[in-house]
Parts: structure tokens; C-alpha cells; sequence
């Protein structure tokens, strides 16, 4: 598809600082950091890329608008003034567990993950996890999130969702003592590779707490064999840290680093419960710290360090964390929450500004997946983008729409949802080949089949 929009807002968070200052039109609009990019006009896509953005001024002056428009065009959008933005990036979920949605809750981590969840999933079949994962991702489509980074024990049915649906998601393994073998996570990462240019999969595990010694030093090795970058749940928790120190004398974060896992980065998600030294560990390692607000405060399990990361130059990327401890696949509630408690944490009200907190929702969290073509709306970059409707009271009055987003923004605001150049949610329609009623279907029948 060939798609032009018009009459747009395009919002953007260049990559290159000296090129964002040169083109940047309304400074004040920047807020305190400067990131933003700001343009008036219209934006361009040709088959799954970004081919132009600007005012067009450019083109009229060299004659070349007129001459390409005409053909071009299977679409041509009016976004009446609304923001093009680049798409949400939920950079830790389990979205086959929606069929756990309000199943398992007001519980401890501990009693909820092996009491209620762990049996639960033992009885899930391939094609459960397929079509719950469908659910999954309409959900993510209505928030204005273009792409997931998933950890699931059986990541292949939800890689074949993600492809069937025109979606992106990057997978890593949940490798533990209960689930999958080394042999089986290198077969994933070839398999979900090579699956579609939408699918990608890095090496991880579920967690210390679930994985012997033997496992993660079998994984830092097959992570050196195919240099990817290694992924857990890392302290997420007081006990689980507490506990990895009376087995090994040292912090989650220390030990899989003394195991050789970061050679090619990667990182932790939660990562609530850090001492200096894993400070920095991530910082000479250039490791990612993913944070998780509403599953902490579900799961009491505490509120991450966030002042500090940003302090010590460690990126954060958010995530929803699954759909059975949140248990909303919503970004616009972690974003609000990430500035929110990071304020209350710190006894700071101008710690973590709404800014901040848009750049962790969007470019650090593609940077967090290695999804560098989809950070940012650039031309030559990936066309994966959403429209946010500002003709809505909790958007007015425009004192400033980027902390409107952040601040009061919520899932009524998405107007549409683009994944490679599709778009794949449109006005509260989904276009993702499947009925879905027939997805609602499927997803209360397999909990209720369950014992």
C-alpha cells in the first residue's frame, strides 16, 4: 500500500541530535530535553517505509509533488490536524496469558506465579496459545503499541500470530528447569527468525529462581555461538534477590553477569531491587532496564529505581508485563504511572517528565528490541506509526499534547494503528484477517475448559 497523509501533526524523536535542531520549527514545544520534532504537513508511505515527511514546500518548489502524487496513492488520508507519532514499543509482556485476565489476582508474586498460573499454562495446547495471542494483540493494536517483546514458553504459535496478523513482535526464550532445552531455544531462534521480516527472537530465560546453574551457563554460551543479546526477570522482587544471594552469595544481576550472558547487552526486566554494584554492571555492560509499573503494584512487588537509571545513563524502555498481573495491555497507563511513581519514589514532582517518559514508550523501547528501523518517523524508516485524535476533551486544550499524551492520553485517543506500512486498526476496526468475535469466542472457551 501506498498510503499519503495529510493536514498532519508529525511528532518524532530524531536519532541524530545536531539533524533534529536544524530541522525543528517550534522550540517551545521541545519542553526541558529537546527531543522532539515537530512538523506540520504531511507524511508518505510507500510500501512499508516512511518515503517522505514534510510541509511540501520542498517538492512544489522542484516541481517533483505533482508528478509523483498522482500515481502513487492506493490512499490518501486526511489526519485533520492529528498527531502521526511513531508507535508504542511494549518491551516486556506474556500475551498469551490473556485467557488468565482476572482469573488469578489480588495475590504475592510467588503464590500467583506457581499456585494459580503455572498450572493453569500446563494445560494450554499450541493452537490455545495462538489464538490467545491473536487476543493479545488486538489489544496492543486499540493502545497504539506497534510492537511487543515477548517471553513465553512456547514462543513458535504466538510468532505464527504475530505473522499472520501483519503484527511485529521480538521474541526471547522463557528457558527454565520446567520448560524448553538449549537445543530447542536455537532451533527457536532460527525458526522465529527466518519466520517473516516481522518476527525476531534473542536469547533469554525466565529467572534465576527458576533456572539451574547448568541452564544459563548452556544459554551464555549458545548467546556467545549466535552473539545476541540475553534477557530475564531480574530482581523483581526483595525475595528473589534475598534468596539468589544465599545460593550464590551475589545479586541476580551479578551472577549472570559473571556467567558472561551480556556480552552482547541486552538486560532485566522489573529490575525494582538493584545494589550499586548491579548499577554498574548495566552501565559497563550497556544493559536495558525495562520497567513494569502496574504489574509492581498489582504484585506489591515494589517500584522501580527510575530517577536513578536515567541519572546513571541506562536506558529504560516500559512494558505492560502480561495480561494475567496488569491486567491491561494499555500503555498509556504505564506511562503515566512510570512519571507518577517515579515522583512519589523520589518525593520529586519534576523527576521523570511527561517527555521522558514518551521516549522510554517509543525509541527506547525499539532500541531495547533491536528494532533500530522503528524508533522514530524518518524517512527510509519502517512505517510503523499511529494517529492520536486530539478532537477528544481529555486532549484539549492544547497547552501541550505531549504531556496530554502521557498525562491524560488514553486508549479513545488512537485513531489508527500502522505496522509495516498496514494499518492494521482503524477507528475502532481491526484488519488483521479474523473476526473478532471469533477470537473472543475462542479465548472464554479455553478458560473454561480448564479444571
Amino acid at each position: 500500500m501506498n498510503i499519503r497523509f495529510y493536514n498532519a501533526r508529525i511528532l518524532s524523536f530524531p536519532t541524530d541530535t545536531k539533524e533534529a535542531e536544524g530541522k525543528k520549527e517550534n522550540a517551545a514545544f521541545a519542553g526541558n530535553n529537546h527531543r522532539f520534532d515537530l512538523i506540520q504537513g504531511e507524511l508518505w508511505v510507500r510500501g512499508n517505509r516512511i518515503a517522505y515527511i514534510g510541509d511540501g514546500s520542498d517538492l512544489l518548489r522542484t516541481g517533483q509533488k505533482e508528478n509523483a502524487a498522482k500515481p502513487l496513492w492506493d490512499r490518501e488520508i486526511d489526519a485533520g490536524g492529528n498527531v502521526l507519532m511513531p508507535g508504542f514499543k511494549n518491551a516486556h509482556t506474556h500475551t498469551a496469558m490473556t485467557f488468565l485476565r482476572s482469573y488469578a489476582d489480588d495475590l504475592p508474586l510467588q503464590e500467583w506465579l506457581h499456585n494459580q498460573v503455572f498450572p493453569k499454562e500446563a494445560q494450554l495446547t499450541q493452537e490455545d496459545m495462538y489464538h490467545l495471542c491473536k487476543l493479545g494483540i488486538m489489544e496492543y493494536l486499540t493502545s497504539g503499541i506497534t510492537s511487543n517483546f515477548d517471553m513465553y514458553f512456547a514462543p513458535l504459535p504466538c510468532a505464527k500470530a504475530t505473522a499472520d496478523c501483519g503484527f511485529r513482535s521480538v521474541f526471547t526464550s522463557g528457558l527454565n528447569d520446567f520448560c524448553q532445552s538449549l537445543p530447542e531455544v536455537e532451533e527457536l531462534y532460527h525458526t522465529i527468525r527466518e519466520m517473516s521480516g516481522r518476527t525476531g527472537f534473542v536469547m533469554g530465560f525466565h529467572a534465576e529462581y527458576t533456572t539451574s546453574l547448568q541452564l544459563m551457563e548452556g544459554l551464555a554460551a549458545l548467546a556467545e555461538k549466535v552473539k545476541s543479546p540475553v534477557w530475564l526477570h531480574n530482581s523483581e522482587t526483595a525475595r528473589e534477590v534475598n534468596e539468589c544471594r544465599q545460593r550464590w552469595g551475589k545479586t541476580p544481576t551479578q551472577l549472570t553477569d559473571e556467567l558472561g550472558m551480556y556480552a552482547y547487552g541486552g538486560g532485566g526486566y522489573h529490575c525494582i531491587y538493584l545494589e550499586d554494584a548491579d548499577f554498574e554492571i548495566f552501565k559497563h555492560r550497556g544493559l536495558t532496564a525495562v520497567t513494569n509499573p502496574a504489574s509492581n503494584l498489582k504484585l506489591a512487588s515494589g517500584i522501580a529505581p527510575v530517577k536513578r537509571f536515567l541519572e546513571e545513563g541506562i536506558p529504560v524502555a516500559i512494558g505492560t508485563d502480561g495480561p494475567a498481573s496488569n491486567n491491561c495491555l494499555d500503555m498509556f497507563r504505564e506511562m503515566f504511572l512510570v512519571s507518577g511513581l517515579a515522583k512519589v519514589r523520589e518525593q520529586d514532582a519534576l523527576c521523570i517528565p511527561a517527555e521522558e517518559v514518551l521516549s522510554m514508550a517509543t525509541v527506547e523501547g525499539a532500541h531495547a528490541m533491536g528494532l533500530w528501523e522503528c524508533d522514530a518517523l524518518e524517512e527510509g524508516k519502517l512505517a510503523d506509526l499511529i494517529m492520536i485524535d486530539l478532537k477528544q476533551p481529555n486532549m484539549q486544550p492544547e497547552n501541550h499534547f505531549v504531556k496530554n499524551i502521557v498525562y491524560s492520553g488514553s486508549k479513545q485517543n488512537v485513531r489508527l494503528t500502522m505496522v509495516d506500512g498496514n494499518i492494521l486498526y482503524e477507528d475502532q476496526k481491526f484488519f488483521i484477517g479474523t473476526d473478532p468475535n471469533e477470537v473472543y469466542r475462542r479465548a472464554n472457551e479455553i478458560i473454561r475448559r480448564m479444571q
